[in-house]
């Protein structure tokens, strides 16, 4: 759908004294990171990477020697192009595919935009604000979501607050 890069995982912080770094996950978990030779057009080169068994990874990056330059990463977006990435099947798709789709009622009537999606172990959330700036959020089911385009994400009548 888009051309921009994906974001996959995010720097929380230094781990040890060598320059390893504590890492949330944002995609399919550790394995599917191992795959990844490098980040941020290139800037972060992937050495090694293990699971944190809390959710999360703990990684060395080529380039960070040591505690100081591990913290200064805090914060640091890991992205890859999505050429970078296996390709999706036909009921795939990533979450930042559906960030700033304008959100329509199934009548076609305008809701407001995506501005987040959430996963809290049960299923998708899409959170949307609507013109005023509150904010709702619908499941990403069918039922909810019927569907959705490279500009539009359509919601089902009901699901949506007015």
């Amino acid at each position: 759908m888009s051309d921009k890069p994906l974001t996959l995982a995010a720097v929380t912080g230094a781990h040890g004294v060598s320059g390893e770094v504590r890492l949330k996950l944002f995609g399919e978990g550790v394995d599917a990171l191992k795959a990844i030779a490098s980040f941020n057009e290139g800037t972060l080169t992937l050495r090694k990477i293990r699971s944190d068994n809390k959710g999360g990874a703990v990684a060395r990056f080529a380039e960070v020697k040591d505690r100081t330059a591990a913290e200064q990463l805090r914060g640091t977006a890991l992205s890859v192009s999505r050429e970078a990435l296996p390709s999706l099947d036909e009921d795939e798709f990533y979450f930042s595919d559906l960030l700033d789709l304008a959100v329509v009622t199934d009548t076609g009537d305008p809701v407001g935009r995506v501005c987040a999606v959430e996963n809290f172990g049960a299923t998708d959330i899409v959170e949307i604000e609507k013109p005023d700036g509150k904010k709702f959020m619908v499941p990403l089911t069918r039922q909810a979501v019927p569907g959705w385009d490279q500009r539009t994400l359509t919601i089902a009548e009901g699901f949506w607050d007015r």
